[in-house]
């Protein structure tokens, strides 16, 4: 069910906005309610119009327009957002950047490309591909890299490669007013003045438009082998990862799928692992350090339990194994027809991690619908895929309960309420809990950047009424 549109369009700025863009402005309800959704269990939430630029000084002329309205701008991307970050909850306009999908320039000396923010983690791989380059970034959906920029993504590389702020070198953005601003250069270092660049990066929208972006990226390893691993339980599955990289093993992703998960991958993407606990591995390198670096992980692994591994060392076998790895969303969908999955994650310092998702799992086993797990374990990030009915109100509770008492538990243990989906809306009651004091100064840049609040109004922050006592208070009547 959509929720009423709080800011309809003025006629006048309608009409502004359709004799700038022509068909590239819609009201049509089949656009504006592909508009009104994301990846989430969320409610839709639909914008009174749709804008679709696709230069940036065509997003500065419809920035100027909605600010000299005070009409609402909720930055679109691929829609793939799991903390419902594109929902337009105050109405007003979405501002669909596919549009700006131009790979401005690749330049394989220095390792950086420039690319408007509507290019897609796909179409930059393939062009990439030509000159014998990869962007390490990977969150397996085929996200723009705007949106990828603005939730601060990583995923199943980011082990060795880092999440978007470490290979982000610098932003053009539209801020609230339709100024424009470059932030960073192309050079691999600076100590010249604030850090704009990583201020926008994880911003969700709220500080400005991310129209262009610099990005590091990096030679194809001349060597790739992939391997699977199978555990008798999650503990020793999840101690084996967390030894591989304390013994500085440099593996390129390290994933783990607990029993449930694995069982939802074979079904829908038709393998035969073992129901058990299992580590997805991929080793980067010349052949002689990638076969080393498996020995020694091998050898963690037989330590804990873990059988031989199971190597996929084809490209077409990695490619598989890891798309079935991608697609666990998916699968998890499959698991019930018609549900939808209420997917949160958070991150804990990696020596908490095998504490925290035992306590975690004690939870989540007695739960009364499916809840596979899925994690970044090599860097102490992982998720819960909780395969809800929404209309159910006695299961979403449920749900809204195990995720209350994870992230509780994550900061507890001096983690993070998310590692990489965003706080978005269904997270901001935590950003004081977490952050403290210094919500106050993230408010106060919001305000400096946004005076009006029309970028991407009711996301990251809390209600400015809710209190830091407020946050605890709500965090201790969980326990």
């Amino acid at each position: 069910m959509h929720q009423s549109i709080r800011h309809p369009l003025p006629a006048t700025l309608a009409a502004e906005l359709g004799a700038k863009l022509g068909e590239r402005f819609s009201t049509a309800p089949s656009v504006l309610d592909l508009h009104s959704r994301d990846e989430s269990y969320l409610p839709p939430s639909s914008p009174a119009a749709v804008a679709f630029p696709q230069t940036t000084a065509e997003v500065r002329q419809v920035v100027r327009a909605c600010a000299a309205h005070r009409v609402p701008i909720t930055p679109f991307g691929a829609g793939s957002s799991l903390e419902g970050h594109v929902l337009c909850v105050e109405g007003g306009l979405s501002l669909d950047l596919t549009g700006l999908d131009r790979i401005v320039a690749v330049r394989p000396d220095d390792f950086d490309v420039t690319v408007g923010a509507g290019v897609t983690r796909k179409a930059l791989e393939r062009r990439l591909e030509d000159h014998g380059l990869f962007f390490p970034v990977d969150p397996g959906a085929d996200a723009t890299l705007g949106g990828m920029a603005a939730t601060g993504a990583s995923g199943t590389n980011t082990v060795r490669y880092g999440t978007m702020r470490e290979n982000v070198l610098a932003l053009q953005v539209v801020l609230a007013d339709g100024s424009v601003i470059e932030t960073g250069s192309r050079a691999r270092k600076s100590s010249a003045g604030y850090d704009l660049t990583r201020l926008f990066i994880g911003s969700e929208g709220t500080l400005g438009v991310i129209c262009r972006l610099t990005l590091r990226v990096r030679g194809l390893p001349e060597a790739i082998s992939a391997a699977v691993c199978a555990f008798p339980g999650i503990d020793q599955a999840v101690r084996s990862a967390v030894e591989v990289i304390q013994w500085g093993i440099p593996v390129a992703r390290i994933e783990l799928l607990d029993a449930q998960q694995i069982e939802a991958v074979n079904r829908y993407s038709g393998l035969d692992n073992s129901r058990a606990p299992t580590l997805f591995f991929e080793f980067h390198g010349s052949p002689q350090a990638v076969r080393e670096h498996a020995e020694e992980a091998g050898k963690i692994t037989a330590e804990h339990g873990g059988e031989t591994f199971r190597w996929a060392t084809e490209p077409a076998q990695r490619a598989a194994l890891w798309h079935a790895r991608h697609q666990v969303y998916f699968a998890d969908l499959a698991l019930r027809p018609g549900a939808r999955v209420l997917s949160t994650d958070v991150c804990v310092p990696i020596s908490r991690l095998a504490e925290c998702i035992r306590e975690t799992q004690a939870e989540t086993d007695r739960a009364s619908f499916p809840v596979p797990l899925v994690g970044h374990v090599g860097d102490g990030n992982f998720h819960l895929l909780m395969v809800i009915d929404p209309s159910n109100p006695r299961e979403l509770e449920e749900a809204r309960c195990l995720n209350r008492s994870l992230v509780r538990r994550a900061l507890a243990m001096e983690g993070t309420c998310t590692g990489e989906h965003g706080i978005g809306i269904g997270k901001r009651v935590w950003l004081e809990a977490e952050h403290g004091p210094a919500v106050g100064t993230m408010r106060a840049i919001k305000q400096a950047l946004d005076p009006q609040g029309i970028m991407n109004p009711g996301k990251v922050l809390p209600d400015a009424t809710h209190s830091l006592d407020a946050a605890r208070g709500h965090a201790e009547s969980m326990q």
